[in-house]
């Protein structure tokens, strides 16, 4: 049920929280709206490329982390077109920027 999500602002506050109990780091590089705004995760890898996760609809019901891209020395400008057209198409959206140690699933089990 959509109305029992948390808001953004805390979503964001947890996941980042989650990566520094962790070891690492996370960034906000877009700030979106505080209540009701989507979330996009791009964890990086040792090689600083980002690979992108948001939560979808699924068929079963329940919204949940999908990977929508992933970013390789090949895709470097196609994953950065895609952030640039995913943030003007909806200004409320927040774009965190994490750095774990350990698999992303470590952090997205947060929520």
């Amino acid at each position: 049920m959509e109305s029992d999500r948390l808001p953004a602002r805390l979503e964001v506050s947890g996941f980042i929280r989650r990566a520094e109990a962790l070891g690492g780091s996370a960034m906000v590089l877009r700030k979106g709206e505080p209540d009701a705004g989507t979330i996009l995760l791009i964890f990086l890898d040792k090689q600083g490329f980002g690979t992108l996760y948001e939560r979808l609809p699924q068929p079963d019901g329940p919204r949940k982390w999908v990977c929508v891209r992933s970013e390789t020395a090949e895709t470097r400008d196609s994953f950065a077109q895609y952030l640039s057209r995913r943030t003007a198409q909806d200004p409320d959206v927040w774009v965190i920027e994490l750095i774990v140690a350990q698999d992303e699933r470590s952090v997205l089990n947060l929520i």
